[in-house]
């Protein structure tokens, strides 16, 4: 009853913060706000926001061939990169200690950034930096990340070495897992 209350003072007027964008069984990407939990279109190329979508349904996991008996194709097209230089705080999951970074790209699959720390493969890990309008449909909204390191490399010549005081600099690729957005108090 209060949620109710509440909508109707509302108006039905929502902030909206949306997920990380999911697909339908059909293929398609939708959000989901995750304050309302209304549903719309996404579109990767565009980085978009559609129309409002009736209870999509998210497609399962699938292991091994296609069911139908039909071949799944074995090249896929990389994932559309959103380019950013944004500033990024890392860690091992529940560490005490955060490094301090930079996000070279976000996609649909994960995050690429810089740091001076490295951190093994395979690690989990938590992110906390400032989800990019394009995909959160808000502005200045930090979240806090969870991962695990796909990759780990020393960085290379075309994303410098070194960083002003000599440290050598790591790229590092996660793969988002969750995240939620961080509300300032």
């Amino acid at each position: 009853m209060p949620q109710k209350i509440m909508d109707v003072l509302m108006l039905g007027r929502c902030s909206h913060e949306f997920s990380w964008p999911r697909r339908t069984t059909s293929g398609e990407y939708y959000q989901v706000c995750l304050l309302c939990a209304t549903a719309y279109e996404y579109d990767w190329k565009t980085m978009r926001r559609g129309d409002r979508v009736d209870a999509p349904v998210a497609e399962a996991p699938t292991i091994g061939p296609a069911r139908s008996g039909q071949k799944k194709a074995s090249w896929m097209p990389r994932a559309r990169r959103l380019r950013s230089d944004l500033p990024v705080r890392y860690r091992g999951k529940n560490l005490s200690t955060w490094y301090e970074g930079t996000i070279q790209n976000i996609s649909q699959s994960g995050v690429l950034f810089q740091g001076s720390q490295e951190l093994p493969p395979n690690a989990l890990v938590e992110l906390i930096f400032e989800m990019p309008e394009e995909i959160s449909g808000q502005k200045n909204k930090n979240v806090l990340c969870q991962g695990r390191l796909i990759r780990v490399k020393e960085a290379t010549d075309k994303i410098s070495k070194e960083n002003e005081e000599g440290k050598k600099l790591f790229e590092l690729v996660a793969s988002i897992l969750d995240y939620k957005f961080l509300h300032k108090q």
